[in-house]
């Protein structure tokens, strides 16, 4: 199930529960011995339409007919009205405004609320008025999430909270934390969600199963898949799905059975998402449930190219769609239905549908959008049509379509689709020549992106949202446009525009790759450093492309023609053979060939400029491989400069540090959770105390709450962790191993930072000196920024990969030797300790010395 659809099913209980209020307060009101009396017969009569035009609106509503909802709640409203029944006139106003929300009618919901609000001020205090109350706070609070007010939201929410507890209703208390924890994701506190759902949920234990029970634990689970924990998502949610089997309620279980499916598709286990999909749709009550899963099931089965099963089940879901409600999940069922058919192989069978039928599908989505007033829907519907016309190459039809989605999703504030259409509009611009016009809408597309950072990685990854398909290549082509020069060369501001969307790009994948915004807080104006120059290279399906900033604010551009397949296939060949210890001619050829693209050039700029340092904001296959050892024929890069790393200026100031240097240095030198010994670390960790004042874990001392413990009660600038470790570009695969157990990256936050004002400085320089990247992993050294930034550390050194801890210790002596000159940058240090390996006969090999990167302030 997609979050959207839980916090419909949330809403509904809103909904639910004040329609049961108006009922009972209808009950109380209807005094039998009264009933021959005329007048009084008049009366009831009128209270009983109002109250059938309440349910009806509810019956709409359950059905996703929001507009028909409105209307028979504006009615009963009017009914209401005329009796002066001033309690339930306020349950149909708050009913009316979560009509309006769903229509995207702000400015209408929030006055329906407002009445709703006014209407209870002066009604009398009782248990019924505050239990009403408190249900339309909890609506309130619903509108002003969605219009992204999570804080007042979350205020909302409190103070309706406190409703609930006073009036004794223990089980809204709880379903009114649920709410609470969605405004804390939306705001970023995922753990702080995590816990007040863990806590709603520890409550609920003791009591008897209910559906408040599920709705917990299904919330939980999908907080915890958003954290990263899949493997604990799927517990939680097989927990949910016990507790929902022995309850009567089998939609609950059908939704929890898609959100298992949605996980299993996110760890990329295709046949058990496969298996929960068929199971939700044999459970499925709902059609729309149903329908959701075989089109889940469907995307499955074309990215596995199951071909003959596609076609199979996309004829099922052809004859289903039809006999469909319509609502806003049945023609979003039918968007998605015509995507995977636009994906579908063309040179296939006379039964593959056509573009045209494509398009019928589509244009019937758009047709029942209209007919319920659903704008957001209507929006995506039209825009998608769009895309089927870019296909064809119908460029014009094209464009008008777009623009007309996008108006849409501009006049309802849905930046979420309004991007996709931008960018779908910069593509057809690009197409037709328009390069200015193209910039302008990929422009529009990045901007909106950056400001729904927060809210993209709290989607479902596995049916909203890739991030590889669906974000990444809005920045890529809009840096493809900007380096397009026209003339003779690239203007300077679009070098410039170009350097911040690569940053931007940067940040964007560390946040999927924590899957929250973890890394809000940015430097607006980083400070420059007057001796570093900035490379940025950037891998383009046709060219490498660099970007030189010198000192002085002075760029520098260059291109070389090599299709990125050459560019990925010779990088990952070269980290291959780095490690290996007969491969130097090998490394040295390979190493050669990326000097000549990303350096060669502007070697004489470099030269004249004097800078001493370098410092590279790295894209895909390239984070992998160390710029240390790229090689001219005669020297490496090493030899010549100081080299750093950094994801983004906007993340890190580099400055000086004018703390002294003291360590906590942890480390293993015997094997441990299935990794081997390493025999010089306990050598490694003498040497750093005979260098600086250090405080030492070693073997079964190194567990995370000794280390822990440690961290927060030692105001210790450096942490040095002596261990194996493996960086990846998933988070639950990126871990340090201590003493019988892993440490995952998600975890080091809570580590190293507990309650964050125990030790509210950074650490100045974090140091994982046994680690590794993934085999195999494009992208396994964003791991390493993924660590630092959990850590809170303003510096990093890693290393690349692990081969031989006798040169890792003679590597790090000789880096706190030098550590305490004042006089060198960090970049400095490392860069000397790597040139005396680099000289020492025994570790003069690219494998010894090479692995070790600086990441962060180099300064």
């Amino acid at each position: 199930m997609t979050r959207k659809k839980f916090r419909l099913r949330i809403i509904k209980r809103f909904l639910s529960l004040l329609l049961l209020l108006a009922m009972f307060l209808g009950a109380g009101l209807l005094p039998p011995t009264f009933a021959h009396v005329t007048g009084e017969n008049s009366s009831l009569q009128k209270l009983s339409y109002a109250q059938s035009l309440l349910e009806q609106g509810s019956k709409f509503y359950e059905a996703e007919r929001f507009a028909e909802a409105a209307t028979s709640w504006q009615q009963s409203i009017s009914a209401f009205k005329a009796n002066e029944d001033e309690l339930r006139q306020a349950i149909a106003l708050g009913n009316l405004s979560l009509a309006y929300q769903q229509l995207g009618q702000w400015s209408e919901a929030e006055g329906a609320i407002a009445q709703s609000l006014n209407l209870l001020q002066t009604a009398k205090d009782t248990k019924d008025s505050s239990q009403i109350l408190a249900q339309v706070l909890d609506i309130k609070g619903r509108l002003q999430l969605a219009q992204s007010k999570a804080e007042d939201a979350l205020d909302t929410w409190r103070v309706s909270s406190d409703i609930y507890t006073k009036i004794g209703d223990k089980r809204a208390v709880i379903q009114n934390r649920i709410n609470q924890a969605q405004a804390l994701q939306t705001l970023g506190f995922y753990r702080q969600a995590e816990k007040t759902l863990r806590e709603s949920t520890r409550i609920l234990q003791s009591q008897p199963n209910s559906p408040v029970k599920v709705a917990a634990l299904h919330s939980l689970g999908n907080v915890v898949q958003v954290t990263g924990d899949l493997e604990t998502s799927r517990q939680i949610l097989q927990q949910s799905l016990e507790v929902a089997s022995s309850l009567p309620d089998q939609e609950a279980i059908a939704d929890i059975l898609l959100s298992l499916g949605n996980t299993a598709r996110v760890q990329q286990d295709t046949q058990t998402a496969i298996k929960y999909y068929q199971q939700t749709i044999k459970t499925a009550t709902s059609p729309t449930t149903r329908i959701q899963a075989q089109v889940n099931q469907l995307r499955l089965l074309l990215k596995t190219e199951q071909l003959s099963a596609f076609q199979t089940l996309s004829s099922e879901i052809q004859t289903q769609l039809n006999d469909l409600p319509v609502s806003r999940t049945a023609i979003s069922a039918r968007i998605n239905f015509a995507q995977s058919l636009m994906q579908f192989p063309k040179k296939t069978t006379a039964d593959t549908p056509s573009l045209l039928d494509i398009a019928q599908l589509l244009a019937t989505a758009i047709e029942q959008a209209k007919s319920l007033q659903d704008k957001r829907t209507e929006s995506y519907a039209i825009g998608v049509l769009g895309q089927v016309y870019e296909q064809t190459q119908q460029l014009s039809d094209a464009q008008n379509l777009t623009q007309q989605a996008l108006l849409i999703a501009q006049d309802i504030d849905a930046k979420d689709i309004g991007y996709q259409w931008q960018w779908q509009l910069g593509r057809l611009l690009k197409t037709k020549g328009d390069t200015k016009g193209a910039v302008a809408a990929y422009t529009e597309a990045v901007n909106n992106l950056q400001a729904l950072r927060s809210d993209l990685v709290a989607v479902n990854s596995a049916v909203k949202f890739s991030f590889r398909e669906e974000v990444e290549p809005v920045y890529r082509e809009l840096v493809d446009l900007l380096l397009q020069s026209q003339g003779n060369q690239v203007s300077s501001e679009n070098l410039e525009k170009a350097s911040n969307t690569i940053e931007s790009l940067q940040i964007a994948e560390l946040e999927n790759f924590f899957r929250n915004n973890c890394l809000n807080a940015q430097i607006v104006n980083p400070k420059k450093d007057p001796k570093a120059a900035i490379i940025y290279p950037f891998i383009l399906p046709d060219r490498l492309e660099v970007i030189l900033q010198l000192p002085q604010q002075r760029w520098l551009h260059y291109s070389t023609p090599v299709v990125g397949e050459e560019v990925e296939t010779t990088l990952a060949q070269l980290q291959e053979n780095l490690p290996k210890p007969h491969t130097l001619q090998q490394v040295q050829s390979l190493s050669q060939k990326v000097y000549k693209w990303l350096i060669q050039p502007a070697e004489a700029a470099l030269a004249e400029s004097q800078t001493p340092t370098l410092v590279f904001v790295l894209d895909g296959w390239l984070r992998n491989i160390p710029m240390a050892v790229l090689y001219d024929g005669k020297q490496y890069l090493v030899e010549k400069y100081n080299i750093a790393l950094t994801p983004s200026l906007q993340l890190i100031e580099p400055k000086t540090s004018q703390k002294e240097f003291k360590a906590i240095a942890a480390g293993l030198s015997e094997a441990s959770s299935g990794f081997s010994a390493l025999p010089n670390v306990k050598l490694e960790l003498e040497q750093i105390r005979s260098q600086v004042p250090s405080s030492i874990l070693l073997n079964q001392e190194f567990t995370s709450k000794t280390l822990q413990n440690r961290i927060n009660s030692l105001s210790f600038p450096i942490v040095h962790l002596a261990t194996h470790g493996q960086f990846s570009s998933k988070a639950e695969e990126t871990f340090i191993v201590a003493w019988n157990e892993r440490i995952y990256v998600k975890k080091l936050n809570e580590l190293v930072r507990t309650l964050e004002q125990n030790r509210p400085e950074a650490i100045e320089l974090l140091i994982l000196s046994a680690c590794q990247t993934a085999t195999g992993d494009e992208q396994a050294a964003l791991g390493i920024a993924g660590v630092a930034f959990q850590a809170g550390a303003r510096s990093t050194i890693a290393s690349l990969w692990n081969l031989d801890d006798e040169s890792t210790a003679v590597l790090m002596n000789q880096f706190y030797q030098e550590l305490g000159n004042k006089n060198l940058t960090k970049a400095e240090v490392l860069r000397h300790a790597q040139l005396a390996l680099l000289q020492n006969p025994k570790y003069k090999r690219p494998r010894f010395w090479a692995p070790y990167v600086l990441l962060g302030n180099w300064l």
